[in-house]
């Protein structure tokens, strides 16, 4: 069996733990080893991991003397993971049956795959759950393997990988290094492509993984003033990818070009979605963004919507809209 090392990085999310750490113990088909990182969290989050540690000796407890943030945790995880496979998975996370073992098979099956990822579960608020299917509702087998460049087009300027479901090739996760500490918000992204410029990419189409949305990491339809720095640490992502990534890459203008004018569409999505929620400013800022990544954004369709939102104003274009809704009705 392939032994998979599982880092379940830990901030105040001690009554989550217990549910997470045995969902990858009961993984069948693969030799697991669980490390529990603690940020020093202010919960009992010390109590619940040694008493993990203590009835289950794969797994081992850890506490930062002082809380180092999300992405010093991962990157110490990975000095950590020494197995085949290697997962980070957040304490709110859990894995669903067969997880491992399918990503197992299908790298064992196909040796140039340096990660797998699959569709995952969002556990809402109440109780309520719906699927995420990364390569959307179209058919798709069961399992699937793309090249590095198919993925890193696929995903363009959005992160397409659910996160607890991406299950790594250890030594390549070694080869290409840990996460940015300047990329808090788009590391995960990054990541992803900067792994797919080096090796293939498999999919599973199964549910992996349940991604619990609550309280403390609900992120909202619109998150105002916080559009703006995500979309500069995507265009980041993105110059790391061609200063970094594998050698054959870095040369692809084509590519370059495609990913800078998919993000210059996204953030025209953005830009919209601000000046809906009656936030001109930020609206106008992001538009100026697009601008600058991508120029050939200013003949585009969803362009010359904003403009001509913005020429009427925000409070007669929701008046517009609504009526337009009722009358479609």
């Amino acid at each position: 069996m392939q032994r998979v090392d599982v880092v379940i990085p830990c901030y105040n999310y001690a009554h989550f733990l217990e549910e997470c750490v045995g969902s990858v113990l009961s993984q069948a088909g693969v030799d697991v080893r669980v490390l529990i990182l603690d940020d020093c969290s202010p919960d009992n989050t010390p109590e619940v991991g040694m008493a993990l540690a203590s009835r289950d000796k794969r797994v081992t407890y850890r506490r930062h003397t002082a809380n180092k943030g999300h992405i010093a945790t991962y990157n110490g995880g990975i000095e950590w993971a020494g197995g085949d496979l290697f997962l980070l998975l957040s304490a709110d996370d859990y894995l669903l049956p067969g997880a491992l073992g399918r990503a197992s098979e299908l790298m064992r099956n196909h040796p140039h795959v340096g990660f797998t990822f699959g569709n995952a579960l969002i556990a809402e608020p109440g109780g309520v759950s719906k699927r995420v299917d990364p390569l959307g509702d179209n058919y798709v087998p069961p399992m699937q393997v793309l090249s590095g460049p198919q993925f890193i087009r696929l995903s363009g300027a959005n992160n397409l990988v659910p996160t607890p479901t991406a299950v790594v090739r250890t030594t390549l996760q070694k080869q290409v290094g840990g996460y940015h500490m300047e990329l808090p918000h788009a590391g995960d992204m990054e990541m992803w492509l900067r792994l797919a410029s080096h090796a293939g990419v498999g999919y599973i189409n199964e549910d992996q993984a349940v991604y619990r949305r609550h309280a403390s990491n609900m992120s909202l339809q619109y998150y105002g003033q916080s559009i703006l720095p995500d979309l500069r640490q995507r265009k980041q992502a993105f110059d790391i990818l061609f200063r970094q990534g594998a050698e054959s890459l870095r040369k692809d203008e084509r590519l370059r070009r495609f990913l800078t004018r998919d993000l210059g569409k996204e953030a025209l999505r953005l830009a919209g979605m601000a000046f809906n929620n009656f936030d001109v400013p930020t609206a106008a800022a992001i538009q100026r963004f697009a601008l600058e990544v991508s120029p050939e954004v200013r003949n585009s369709l969803p362009w010359i919507k904003l403009v001509c939102k913005q020429t009427i104003g925000p409070k007669y274009w929701c008046a517009l809209n609504s009526i337009g809704r009722r009358v479609a009705g």
